[in-house]
């Protein structure tokens, strides 16, 4: 039966993708993320669902009409660049048996996302792109968090088998990174009636069930990210008395809440010395920076672990740095902090002109998932995550839409008339009246 329903659902996305070519940016969000075939028993688990759907999406892609061409930010150019520096840095490499695979399977990560950049193409598109990768880690973390109370937090929460998301230290990073998207659903739909009313209402109730996911995914990593993520929310958070008040009264139950195995394993952040697995990170990172003083350009490849030290780097930030070198540490840390430094300034243009202050939420929730990221990367080797390039390049889409309706705010020596002119006019409101929207029904 899940496997009939899975590939019923895969012939209604590739049927809708097909009308609406941007819908499928949408499946393909939810079949990357949500990887619901990995639920199935029997055939569908191993069918090529996500990469039949686009197919569909590519094709119609081309002969829509409803497009833009791929916006002219410098973010993009980094992207493109730091990809073909993956492939100097795997010819280079001592270990092409490992790398040339890893290189192919991180740029089929990356070929779907150019959709994103030519489909979602106004705010109202970019808003469900948004939900949508929200909804998919939320439902699985919902579905988690469940489990996780009614076990009394005894367990391990996992994510969908065989992705990269699978592993609980992963899955409760990808759900932290998801839970500011769905604020932002439950922000942006206020006042909807109808069925936006009921997802608005899925989105409140699944926020707390993720926090449930993640703290019961006994992830020492994923709880620093938790705290920091909390402390971002709670700075931008409109009801900062009423949030205290939570936080206040989840602190003093927690403890007599999880099991005392869950408090003594988030204890031993504060003595790492005495923890074997920690120490093995240390030393695997220490091992990556003495190799990294000798080859300070080319560094060792995809998967240079294998080659440097005795295991998995554990850190998006040696990894990135130990595999690609300088140059490719540079590009990856220029396109995510530009991000947040973009993003950032968006904030601010949006705070003051209360013609684009729709772009506020958007562009504080899409930071904060993005510092999510940033959190787990620490301890995790999730650096080729399609989940921050595709947050990257709607920060990049967001602000391509702001610029249309506050071009004064942008330097015109930067930008100039070309990116104006490039625009059809102020993208529409938020929801429009299905008998008025051109875009949706092309």
């Amino acid at each position: 039966m899940r496997d009939f329903a899975v590939v019923l659902m895969a012939v209604f996305v590739a049927v809708a993708a097909w009308r609406v070519p941007w819908h499928g940016v949408l499946g393909l969000a939810f079949f990357g993320y949500a990887s619901p075939h990995r639920y199935a028993w029997s055939y569908a688990y191993t069918l090529p669902v996500y990469q039949t759907i686009l197919f569909v999406v590519f094709l119609a892609a081309f002969r829509t009409k409803d497009r833009q061409p791929i916006p002219s930010d410098w973010r993009i150019k980094a992207f493109y660049l730091l990809w073909a520096w993956f492939l100097v840095t795997t010819i280079a490499s001592p270990i092409g048996w490992a790398a040339w695979p890893k290189l192919w399977d991180v740029s089929k990560v990356y070929i779907p996302l150019v959709l994103t950049l030519i489909l979602i193409n106004n705010r109202e598109k970019l808003f469900w792109l948004l939900a949508t990768i929200g909804l998919s880690f939320g439902v699985v973390a919902a579905k988690g968090g469940i489990f996780a109370i009614t076990r009394g937090f005894h367990y391990r929460v996992w994510g969908p088998e065989g992705t990269m998301y699978g592993g609980n230290n992963e899955f409760s990073i990808a759900t932290l990174a998801s839970i500011p998207l769905l604020v932002l659903m439950v922000r942006r739909l206020k006042g909807e009636a109808g069925w936006k009313k009921w997802l608005r209402w899925l989105a409140i109730v699944t926020i707390p069930l993720a926090f449930a996911s993640a703290i019961s995914s006994w992830s020492r990593g994923g709880m620093l990210t938790l705290l920091a993520l909390v402390m971002v929310l709670w700075w931008h958070s409109r009801h900062k008395i009423l949030f205290t008040l939570v936080l206040i009264v989840a602190g003093y139950f927690a403890p007599s809440v999880v099991p005392h195995e869950w408090v003594e394993r988030m204890e031993t952040i504060q003595h790492y010395e005495e923890d074997g697995s920690a120490m093995g990170r240390i030393e695997a990172w220490q091992d990556g920076l003495n190799f990294i003083k000798d080859h300070p350009i080319l560094g060792a490849g995809f998967d240079g672990w294998r080659y440097v030290t005795k295991r998995d780097w554990h850190s998006s930030y040696i990894e990135i740095l130990v595999e690609h070198g300088i140059p490719g540490a540079l590009l990856w840390g220029l396109l995510i902090f530009g991000s947040l430094a973009s993003l950032t300034r968006l904030i601010g243009i949006a705070r003051k002109d209360p013609k684009v202050e729709w772009a506020r939420d958007y562009a504080i929730m899409i930071r904060a998932s993005i510092i999510a990221y940033l959190g787990g990367s620490a301890t995790l080797g999730i650096t080729y995550w399609d989940l921050i390039y595709q947050l990257v390049f709607c920060a990049v889409l967001l602000k391509q839409f702001v610029m249309a309706e506050h071009a004064p705010a942008f330097s015109p020596s930067r930008h100039g008339g070309s990116a104006r002119r490039k625009m059809q006019g102020a993208p529409r409101p938020l929801f429009e009246r299905a008998g008025r929207s051109v875009d949706l029904q092309n």
